[in-house]
């Protein structure tokens, strides 16, 4: 049976049980006032008797009218609750065949039914958003990656029409496209690896990680001429530390790279509070604008220009960082400078006391 066919039943049938109970009492009390027989210049009379005869069959003509009554009014009353469930099935249908720009838009009183539209509402808009930034990211991913393949295909048949070419200098050119695509490949994977959060929590000391990646990337620094200055205290949160190492390096890298030609700085700071920690990353630089700033997290974006140096990346290195921090439920927040550079700041919620022992 359907839900509108159950609930009709039982109004109806709810409806019956309360008339009946109804006439009951009725009843009950009618007799308690009533004798057996009265006198009269015919005799004695059944009282009881004679009310019970006409009491009777209109008992029996209210309850037909009530079943009647609860049937019909159980069946356009359920219809008018069902009403908004029919509206989300159809929804959940249209965006079962694909189309996921349907919205329900319930209107009315704010009751579950209202509630639950709503939040499929938000769940259609959310689903929808991501598969366009897959759509976009998978399309960015293939053109970058089609990139390296072409040039590499087009030194191969370089060297096949050219058997004078030098050797060694196309080894060189192919070892370096070879390298990108090879950097590119892994870069992807370590963001769907994020993505899917499929990694192990630990207790670590953000602090120590952000001081492990200024290590590696010290000499990079020093032989561009910058300085890298660290400070902060003690930063335990519960994350994966390889992530965690990553999402600093990236940080650290994007501050060198994208810093003044000589004499430029590299901020590195960390510190504690009772619900989070905080990683803050910033470099001197060309002045920037919030409306560029805020696409410097989407793939493939290296700035205003898609320009490639040889410590440029692939353009992931933030969208990593990003992908790191909502994987951690933290939040990453980039700022233009007012001096010229750019300051992030990752959030991640604090350990919890003893969860490390």
């Amino acid at each position: 049976m359907s839900v509108r066919l159950k609930l009709t039943l039982s109004y109806a049938g709810f409806l019956m049980l309360a008339g009946a109970l109804l006439l009951a009492t009725v009843w009950v009390y009618l007799l308690r006032g009533l004798p057996d027989t009265v006198s009269s210049p015919r005799g004695l009379v059944p009282i009881r008797s004679i009310v019970l005869h006409a009491y009777a069959p209109a008992t029996a003509g209210v309850l037909v009218f009530l079943l009647a009554f609860g049937l019909l009014g159980g069946w356009l009353l359920a219809g008018r609750m069902l009403a908004p469930l029919t509206r989300i099935t159809a929804a959940a249908r249209m965006a079962a065949n694909g189309s996921l720009s349907h919205r329900i838009e319930l209107a009315g009183r704010d009751d579950e039914f209202r509630e639950l539209a709503d939040a499929f509402d938000t769940m259609l808009a959310r689903l929808a958003a991501h598969i366009t930034e897959q759509q976009r990211f998978a399309a960015n991913a293939s053109h970058e990656l089609r990139t390296p393949l072409a040039i590499t295909q087009t030194l191969l048949d370089v060297a096949r029409n050219d058997l004078n070419r030098v050797t060694g200098e196309l080894i060189d050119r192919l070892h370096v496209v070879n390298t990108r695509a090879i950097d590119l490949t892994e870069a992807l994977l370590l963001l769907s690896r994020a993505d899917q959060r499929s990694f192990t929590r630990v207790q670590v000391d953000l602090s120590l990680i952000a001081e492990e990646a200024t290590e590696t990337l010290f000499p990079l620094a020093e032989k561009r001429g910058l300085t890298i200055e660290t400070s902060g205290d003690m930063a335990p949160t519960v994350g994966s530390h390889a992530l965690l190492l990553q999402l600093s390096t990236n940080l650290v890298h994007n501050a060198i790279v994208h810093n003044l030609p000589e004499q430029g700085t590299v901020w590195v700071t960390t510190s504690a509070h009772p619900e989070n920690v905080v990683l803050t990353v910033e470099n001197t630089g060309e002045k920037l604008t919030p409306p560029s700033v805020s696409t410097l997290v989407e793939p493939f974006l290296r700035g205003t220009e898609r320009i490639r140096t040889d410590h440029a990346g692939v353009g992931l290195g933030l969208a990593i960082v990003k992908s790191i921090t909502q994987a951690h439920d933290g939040t990453l927040t980039l700022t233009p400078r007012a001096d010229g550079g750019l300051r992030v700041t990752v959030r991640l919620p604090a350990a919890p006391p003893h969860s490390g022992r």
